[in-house]
């Protein structure tokens, strides 16, 4: 059986809750929230304004709640997402080159992170850069992707390449 209670509450941020409007509205079903008390302020003078300021100010809370359980979201067991990782680790034959690389890759990962950041807090270079780069984003297309036998043309390019560095056995 589904229950659906709906409340609105409203209080002022000052802490002094608004009078109730009838006894019929505060059936079983309503929720009240208590009001919390504003944080002291250092300076009298500004006590006043915020003070004032706070009473102008009102929140309204509403809250839903259903009697049905929601179903829980079981995360993948952890074995199942490290087991993978471990056989592709146990295939691999030069362990310290490949260690050695993934160092170096976190290294220069580092090291462009700080140099784009360097970069990016130059005054006008950013702006020259993205210039370039929407250029260049445009000749590209324009050159391989508008017309078929230029597309057919890349795709091919990169086949090959992948076949070059990956090798075909």
């Amino acid at each position: 059986m589904a229950s659906t209670v709906a409340t609105t509450s409203t209080t002022l941020i000052d802490g002094k809750a608004p009078l109730r409007q009838s006894a019929a509205a505060a059936t079983s079903q309503c929720v009240t929230l208590s009001s919390l008390s504003p944080p002291p302020l250092q300076q009298q003078n500004r006590a006043w304004k915020a003070t004032g300021y706070c009473r102008k100010l009102a929140r309204n809370v509403a809250a839903m709640a259903t009697g049905e359980a929601t179903p829980e979201v079981s995360s993948p067991d952890v074995q199942e997402l490290i087991k993978p990782l471990q056989e592709a680790w146990e295939k691999v034959e030069d362990k310290y080159a490949v260690s050695s690389l993934i160092v170096a890759g976190g290294v220069f990962l580092w090291g462009s992170t700080g140099l784009i950041s360097a970069i990016d807090r130059l005054p006008l270079i950013p702006g020259v850069l993205e210039l370039v780069g929407i250029g260049y984003t445009g000749w590209f297309a324009y050159k391989n992707l508008v017309f078929k036998p230029d597309r057919e043309a890349l795709v091919e390019k990169v086949k090959c390449t992948y076949k070059d560095i990956i090798g075909s056995s």
